[in-house]
């Protein structure tokens, strides 16, 4: 197993590079190619042309092109030119108008009990996961 370079903050993989297998990267990733396999990296930003098929785990992603396979991150931006095809675990989630998501959407934490006087509380000050709609 090669050692990693802690002093790389940001890995590109370019539109004329296609990977098979699993990546895992400590620092944060930019992907214009393909990967066939599942990601986990602190960032990811994908671009529009890119796909991915595999699962992906990132503390933030922002997604501009194809994913096919499952997704987790604390936060999540998914840009109009995006296609989702599997299901969205989140913290926070931002989507654009136009992107096109077949798949599930549900919090990355576990949904807490909210007694039946707290209903009426203001949104701002609870802590579950937010939503954003871009428009």
């Amino acid at each position: 197993m090669a050692t990693r370079n802690s002093s790389s903050t940001f890995s590109v993989i370019g539109t004329d590079i296609s990977i098979r297998g699993n990546i895992e990267a400590s620092a944060d990733l930019h992907i214009d190619g393909s990967v066939e396999g599942d990601i986990a990296c602190a960032a990811l930003v994908q671009g529009e042309g890119s796909t991915i098929t595999g699962a992906v785990t990132a503390e933030t992603a922002r997604l501009a092109g194809t994913v096919i396979g499952s997704i987790s991150a604390r936060e999540l931006v998914i840009l109009k030119s995006a296609r989702i095809d599997g299901d969205v675990h989140y913290d926070a989630l931002t989507i654009e108008q136009g992107a096109e998501v077949e798949g599930r959407f549900a919090p990355r934490a576990t949904a807490k009990a909210v007694p039946a006087s707290a209903e009426h509380q203001d949104a701002a000050n609870s802590d579950e996961p937010k939503l954003a709609i871009a428009q």
